[in-house]
């Protein structure tokens, strides 16, 4: 099994430095990777949240290298609204006022 928390391995220090600096400039771009900047770094902070994004770009350049035929098509900062369960999301609101010691009776809204 994998440990995701902990330091990052000794890779490339140049690698490292320029995908860092493309992640930063990434965060603030109204693109999917900057979405996914803003989603992580309000559970794990900056740092982490960087690191993140820095490996997503990685893993598009990897594709995009080892695939001829591959091309990235950008998926939109909406992405993840777009494809968010709405029952899941309820479920899981529930679960947290209920947490909080509250009693939750869901009704429909009327349009």
């Amino acid at each position: 099994m994998k440990n995701t928390s902990g330091p990052a391995g000794q890779g490339n220090p140049w690698l490292k430095g320029a995908l860092g600096e493309a992640a930063n400039a990434a965060a603030r771009t109204d693109t999917f990777l900057g979405a996914r900047y803003r989603r992580i770094v309000k559970r794990r902070g900056h740092a982490k949240a960087l690191v993140a994004v820095a490996r997503s770009m990685l893993v598009i350049a990897w594709h995009l290298i080892n695939e001829p035929d591959a091309s990235y098509q950008e998926l939109g900062a909406d992405w993840h609204c777009r494809h968010l369960d709405p029952a899941r999301k309820t479920r899981d609101l529930v679960r947290q006022l209920q947490a909080l010691g509250h009693l939750v009776a869901l009704s429909p809204a009327s349009a």
